[in-house]
């Protein structure tokens, strides 16, 4: 499996029901701003302490920030941890914005 999916890809996932977790490791700030509904919050810096409790290692996970450079960096950790169908969406959710949903907006 590659390290990085893109948004378009993510979408079609989400509009086929298909089972994955949708991980956004911004701050809450950044989520307030602009996020994707099905996202669930873990915050880069509490990726470390709560991924084993939180997400399951077997379960594909794609994981989105804001242009996609913290979201690869908790992609190779997951995967060092044995998260191995964890993927970064690339360009992030100013890519989904640009590309995918317009109505996201952008900062």
């Amino acid at each position: 499996m590659d390290y990085e999916i893109i948004p378009e890809e993510v979408k079609s996932k989400l509009e086929a029901g298909e089972s994955f977790t949708l991980l956004d490791v911004r701050e809450p700030w950044e989520v307030q701003t602009a996020r994707i509904a099905a996202a669930k919050l873990i915050p880069m810096g509490e990726v470390p302490t709560r991924a084993h409790q939180e997400l399951d290692p077997d379960e594909h996970i794609v994981v989105v920030c804001h242009h996609g450079v913290r979201s690869m960096n908790v992609t190779v950790w997951l995967r060092q941890q044995g998260f191995e169908k964890a993927q970064s969406m690339r360009g992030g959710i100013d890519a989904w914005s640009r590309r995918v949903d317009a109505k996201v907006p952008m900062y």
